[in-house]
């Protein structure tokens, strides 16, 4: 079976650290990639091609509610 690709987006570093630690103990997900905001959500998504965002939805500057639309829309 091959792994579900994530893209990790939050504001809070321990956070990150925290789901992708959890995240990456089991063999079926694959975490390729992090982000702090919502702007770097955006280019990471379209360079890393990810099956899955999880994104926090309250960050400072382009929030997840607000990024959410422009990853769908670059990167479907």
């Amino acid at each position: 079976m091959t792994p579900v690709r994530v893209l990790l987006v939050d504001d809070d570093d321990l956070m990150r650290a925290g789901l992708t630690a959890v995240l990456s103990s089991d063999e079926s997900i694959d975490v390729v990639g992090e982000a702090p905001d919502g702007r770097a959500a955006v280019d990471r998504a379209i360079e890393l091609r990810p099956d899955v965002v999880l994104m926090d939805v309250r960050m400072p500057g382009l929030d997840g509610i607000a990024a959410t639309p422009r990853d769908c829309s670059r990167s479907p």
